[in-house]
């Protein structure tokens, strides 16, 4: 496993068709997404905004994947939006009175959005490794992720505030949801102040985390595998109700399940596990059809 972990963490180019993203296939059935702007600190330019969308949506219909695992490569996971190469859509916003230019603006804002959205729709469970800063942008990034881990040198800062902005892509909306404690999540928000791995893991942010970025990487291939060797039916019909039922009354959650069961409990897949649950093997032994 270490060999596949170096070879995550290699500083290759990126290959075509993205110009941000460098992606992998570490493990059978594991996609690795990596942010790849190395020497500017996998900061957000406009590129990354459009790429992601068409990455996460390739991934959603692929077949032959069934996790993803997100990480940055370089000293840091992310400094967030690249203000020098984003100015002109955010500041200088196109239009022949107020009017036009926030129906332009709001436009932009949406397509933003959309950039970390189509995480949280793609069916395949995202885990997110974060190593050393975490900023601005990159919180709206890993709330929008299934699994969060990090480093213990990382640190998570929603710094929106600090350049004269609410945030706008997501980490006011989900940050709530993933943090318990309503008042940590204002307090991050409206301060910009940073928030380090242990506090980040007492809070519920992250579930783990690890000594450095090699035993994370490991950590996160072990979980990703984990994860790949069971049912793509169970595991993608649980993230699915999962963010279901975040956003929806019990009552209503459990409306969608059963609606949901009806027709995805008709598979081979159960009597499967169930059988090598009898025999004492573990799910990772059978084969599951592709999904």
């Amino acid at each position: 496993i270490q060999a596949v972990v170096r070879a995550m963490s290699s500083s290759g180019g990126a290959p075509s068709p993205y110009t941000t993203l460098a992606i992998s296939h570490p493990a059978e059935s594991i996609t690795h997404v990596e942010l790849h702007r190395p020497e500017k600190r996998n900061a957000m330019n406009r590129a990354f905004w459009s790429e992601m969308v068409d990455c996460f949506n390739e991934i959603a219909g692929d077949p032959e994947c069934r996790v993803v695992v997100v990480s940055g490569a370089g000293k840091i996971f992310t400094a967030g939006i690249d203000l020098m190469d984003m100015a002109s859509d955010i500041l200088q916003p196109e239009g022949d009175d107020t009017a036009r230019i926030s129906w332009n603006l709001r436009q932009i804002i949406t397509k933003y959005q959309e950039t970390f959205s189509v995480i949280e729709k793609c069916p395949k469970p995202v885990v997110v490794a974060v190593h050393g800063a975490c900023v601005g942008g990159g919180v709206d990034l890993i709330t929008a992720c299934d699994i969060r881990l990090c480093t213990q040198d990382a640190w998570f800062q929603v710094k929106e505030v600090d350049i004269g902005l609410a945030a706008d892509v997501g980490t006011l909306q989900r940050l709530p949801k993933v943090i318990g404690s309503r008042s940590l999540v204002n307090e991050l928000a409206l301060t910009a102040r940073k928030m380090y791995a242990d506090e980040a893991k007492s809070s519920g942010l992250v579930s783990r985390v690890f000594a450095d970025k090699e035993a994370m990487m490991a950590g996160a291939l072990e979980m990703a595998g984990e994860i790949a060797g069971r049912s793509p039916v169970a595991v993608q019909g649980t993230k699915i109700n999962l963010v279901y039922s975040r956003d929806h009354s019990v009552a209503e959650g459990l409306n969608y399940m059963a609606t949901w069961n009806m027709s995805m409990l008709q598979t081979q897949d159960v009597m499967k596990s169930a059988q090598a649950a009898m025999e004492k093997k573990s799910p990772k032994t059978i084969a599951f059809s592709k999904l």
